[in-house]
């Protein structure tokens, strides 16, 4: 296996692209406020959240428990959400919501880290610090830390590693503290995610109980917490949960059927093959096909490649490219978003890839955002960051609106009100994003990854530098032992026109720099005496860089009309457009509707117009593309009549980033319009 690459810390790379730095600004201004405040409750007519009532209950209970006092849960329940009962307040110390609730917290944390590695901010970190507190405090005395058992009976933890995401929240805990240790060089953190994976530890490995978690993170964040400390019982208990996953007799099966003898239930056979849900079906090196929840899939693949970079493990390695095959070739929505159903939050069969009923959680899209990274990590192919840049550009983005104060789970690549309120088979879609869910695992994930957005637009090994992202950045990197600065002037929602300089120091080594998918004909200029190659869709240019040096690429940016496979029967006939790393989507507010009877001309995709819209007062790039208008039928209309020619019309439909669809209010979308033919 060729030398893996490392991302950059985000503390070494300051974003200055004009977009990018809005999100950005946009996550530390308005969104960690906003996100605090519904971790508090204190979001006016939004899905409570219970995060700091949990904490701060847990930490009550230790405390009594510390003390020698009797503790009493108020609340034991077997439900996955436990809720007050209709019209009476909150139990002082119960626990509410999801089993999972406190994973929103340290997610949350975590991009508040981000920001700090980015810009210092004093008030930002108190603020921080307080969770850190309660987090603290709600630990037990062994090293557990979960409210939900914390509160509702300790002697049942570690008894539903399937369901109840103990290991879960171990992982997304680990991120957390990672960061958090990174950004300010405290330990309270990452000594509270130490003593809870001891604990886990304790309990499961080689020799003890055999298990693994229901729903992946561990995995990656074990191995995270590794390359942080360099203390090896992390990265053996990361690879025993991937080892045991999948194997005879099943995990799973073991504990549900320890359930099922105390409840007098007849037992169920032990075999793996029923848990594809929790890609628990069969071992993980055998694995072919992405399958069951999108999101679980996606970080299980992020712990595989992890584990396949630090160990060098080829067979892994091998199964994490089939999976990335299964995505990209047969289950990818043109918007980078998976998970094509809404049972089980779900991948489908291969080329199952509705518009009107996709799921496309934000998550998934995130975590396959996760996932292409460290496949860039294990091997440097454009096709991985075509896919990363892909999802972040679109899915991830359309899961939170443009002022950062409401959000989507699910991302839908057609949208018709009247029917999301109509169709139960389309009420999960939301034409309108929400202040918050109770399930709210989106939220702070879009903070996050955006907040970490430094990371992801270059890797590096010890004498090469791979730009996989063109996003205007300025960056301190040490090459072959040499530290210079460089700066990315770019901005792709305008133009293809990209310019690296060299603002201090020197170093000899390698800069390989993308050949997106997306571009035609690239021009690039490179200093005289650097040597220069293509390979896997990157250029690499060789030399001794110095203070003064530039690279200049011109990537024209054609605005493309681009259909599906045949195979996908959903959009059979249709096309969408795009623009550089964009996905184009037409909605009612600009050509009225019903969007349906618009068509699409993509053999007169060269007359497409290029302008900028302002939505939501923010200036974004828009299309008009020429198509045509089906008149609508007068109304009471025959339902059935004879055959006759379409009566069509001449029209130009006006195009928006999908990831700004819905800031103006309710109304239809469709990314996929149908095509003239004529």
């Amino acid at each position: 296996m060729a030398a893996s690459s490392r991302p950059l810390s985000p503390r070494n790379v300051t974003v200055t692209d004009p977009f990018w730095a809005r999100e950005m600004a946009l996550i530390r201004q308005a969104v960690i406020p906003y996100q605090w405040e519904a971790l508090h409750d204190r979001v006016p007519d939004a899905a409570p959240s219970w995060w700091a009532h949990n904490m701060r209950a847990a930490a009550r209970a230790v405390a009594a428990k510390k003390a020698g006092k009797l503790y009493l849960a108020a609340h034991h329940s077997d439900k996955i959400e436990t809720l007050p009962e209709e019209g009476k307040a909150p139990l002082e110390d119960a626990f509410y919501g999801f089993v999972f609730q406190d994973s929103d917290g340290y997610k949350w944390l975590e991009a508040v880290a981000y920001q700090l590695m980015a810009k210092p901010d004093p008030a930002l970190q108190a603020q921080a610090q307080e969770a850190v507190d309660m987090i603290c405090a709600a630990q037990e005395e062994d090293g557990y830390l979960d409210t939900f058992y914390t509160l509702t009976g300790r002697e049942r933890a570690f008894t539903n590693l399937r369901d109840n995401h103990e290991l879960y929240c171990l992982g997304h805990l680990v991120e957390a503290a990672v960061a958090w240790h990174q950004a300010t060089g405290r330990e309270d953190l990452l000594d509270a995610a130490r003593r809870f994976a001891g604990c886990v530890a304790e309990k499961f490995g080689p020799g003890k109980e055999r298990g693994c978690p229901g729903h992946e993170i561990a995995e990656m964040a074990l191995l995270r917490l590794y390359e942080e400390t360099g203390e090896t019982q992390w990265k053996n208990l990361a690879e025993f949960f991937l080892n045991v996953r999948g194997t005879e007799p099943s995990t799973f099966a073991l504990e549900e059927n320890a359930r099922r003898r105390e409840k007098g239930q007849p037992e169920l056979p032990v075999t793996a093959a029923r848990y594809a849900y929790h890609q628990a079906h069969m071992p993980v090196r055998e694995m072919k096909e992405a399958v069951g929840h999108a999101v679980r899939q996606m970080y299980l693949c992020c712990g595989m490649a992890d584990d396949a970079r630090l160990s060098g493990d080829q067979d892994m390695a091998a199964a994490c490219q089939r999976l990335w095959d299964s995505v990209v070739h047969e289950k990818l929505y043109i918007t980078g978003g998976v998970g094509g159903t809404h049972v089980g939050e779900a991948f489908s069969r291969p080329y199952d890839l509705p518009s009107d009923t996709a799921y496309s959680e934000t998550c998934a899209a995130i975590g396959l955002a996760f996932f292409a990274r460290r496949m860039l990590q294990l091997a440097p192919k454009s096709g991985y960051a075509d896919v990363m840049e892909q999802a972040l550009y679109n899915t991830v983005l359309s899961g939170m609106a443009l002022d950062g104060q409401s959000f989507f789970y699910v991302n839908p690549l057609e949208v018709d009100p009247d029917a999301c309120e109509s169709d139960a088979r389309l009420r999960h879609v939301k034409p309108v994003r929400q202040k918050w869910f109770g399930c709210a695992c989106c939220p702070p994930n879009i903070a996050r990854i955006v907040s970490s957005l430094g990371s992801y637009i270059a890797t590096q090994t010890d004498d090469t530098l791979f730009f996989h992202l063109y996003i205007g950045h300025d960056q301190k990197v040490v090459l072959n032992g040499q530290e210079i600065s460089l700066r990315m002037e770019a901005d792709l929602l305008k133009s293809g026109e990209v310019r690296l300089s060299v603002l201090s120091g020197q170093a000899d080594g390698v800069l390989a720099f993308r050949d997106p998918a997306w571009a035609g004909n690239a021009h690039v200029v490179i200093p005289a005496g650097v040597k220069s190659w293509s390979e896997e869709g990157y250029l690499y240019a060789k030399g001794h860089w110095k203070e003064g040096d530039t690279v200049t690429i011109h990537f024209t940016m054609p605005v493309k009309a681009v259909t599906a496979s045949p195979l996908v029967r959903e959009t059979l006939g249709q096309v969408c457009f795009t623009r550089g790393p964009l996905v184009f989507c037409a909605e009612e507010a600009d050509n009225g509707k019903p969007l349906h009877l618009l068509f699409a001309c993509p053999d007169r995709v060269a007359e497409a117009q290029e302008k900028t819209m302002l939505i939501d007062s923010v200036p974004l790039p828009a299309l008009t593309v020429p198509g045509k208008r089906m008149r609508a039928p007068a109304e009471h209309a025959p339902l059935y009549q004879p055959w006759t020619p379409a009566d069509l019309e001449d029209t130009l439909i006006t195009l928006v980033p999908y990831f700004a669809w819905g800031n103006r209010g309710k109304g239809e979308m469709r990314v996929w319009l149908r095509e003239d033919k004529e």
